[in-house]
């Protein structure tokens, strides 16, 4: 029994690890994510949903401990409560995790199919081009697009294990996924504004440290542009458009009127209240197109 016990507790710390890693990407990833796969595919069933759920979350533990390898010295300023700086993990074995995840990855991927398979290997190659060959650190349209493309990913990956058919994307799906692809290319700088003390102490050129003030613009007018722009896409009706418009206005005057980290992190919040309903319009098409 204190073998068991004692094994028990490790797993449960082991556990912990594993969500403290992914802790805040549940927001900006799990979240927004499985819900553009629920909204664009034609849905297996409701249980399905787990599925996606747990995909999505098992693909960004791979990216986290990557990232989270890169530049440890980064989240003991901004987020010290991470496995690494809070020394719940040591690097050495935070490594060996994350290269075993990669076949793990794909293992749970041809559970579904070649398709999803070929999701997660391109996932796994934009991680690799992120983190380990250092487009986290370069120009900031390199962050945007490769950002943009590992959502991309990440959707199609989802949005096949969500479906009818984990085999085939129809128009929908695919529609939606490019969109997304295009939010995430011109919007992604909305994760940066609350970490500009780590990333400027590091050397990172994001588009607030480039930019200044005037990058607060970089949010509100693509989010306002890309609320009418979907709206029209999906043929949203005027009451579900205005709202739409309206949270976007409201999420691009939060991060216009933040002056700190707490603003802009509370900013980043409704960024991914307003990418969540964004990403919802499909259903709307499904139901009333």
């Amino acid at each position: 029994m204190p073998l068991i016990a004692k094994l028990a507790t490790l797993l449960a710390s082991f556990l912990v690890t594993c969500f403290l890693f992914t802790k805040s990407d549940i927001k900006t990833t799990v979240i927004p994510v499985s819900a553009l796969a629920a909204a664009s595919a034609p849905m297996h069933s409701a249980t399905r949903l787990l599925h996606v759920v747990f995909w999505v979350w098992f693909h960004v533990l791979q990216f986290d401990v990557s990232n989270q390898c890169m530049d440890p010295d980064e989240d003991a300023q901004n987020k010290s409560d991470r496995p690494l700086p809070a020394k719940r993990i040591s690097i050495e074995n935070a490594i060996r995790i994350r290269w075993l995840l990669v076949p793990a990855c794909f293992a749970l991927s041809l559970l579904y199919s070649v398709e999803t398979f070929y999701a997660s290997l391109a996932l796994i190659i934009l991680t690799l081009i992120y983190n380990e060959f250092g487009a986290h650190k370069g120009h900031w349209v390199i962050r945007n697009l490769v950002n943009a493309l590992g959502f991309a990913s990440f959707e199609a990956g989802a949005t096949l294990v969500a479906g009818t058919s984990p085999n085939h994307l129809d128009g929908v799906a695919l529609c939606s996924i490019a969109a997304s692809a295009g939010i995430f290319a011109t919007t992604i700088q909305a994760q940066d504004f609350k970490d500009v003390d780590g990333d400027r102490a590091i050397g990172r050129r994001t588009i607030p440290i480039v930019f200044r003030t005037q990058a607060k613009w970089t949010v509100i007018v693509p989010l306002v542009l890309w609320s009418v722009g979907l709206s029209a896409l999906w043929s949203v009706d005027f009451a579900s458009c205005f709202a739409l418009v309206v949270l976007a206005m409201f999420v691009g005057l939060q991060y216009m009127s933040g002056k700190g980290r707490k603003e802009y992190q509370v900013a980043f919040y409704w960024y991914n209240a307003w990418l969540s309903a964004a990403h919802l319009l499909p259903a709307y098409y499904r139901m009333h197109g």
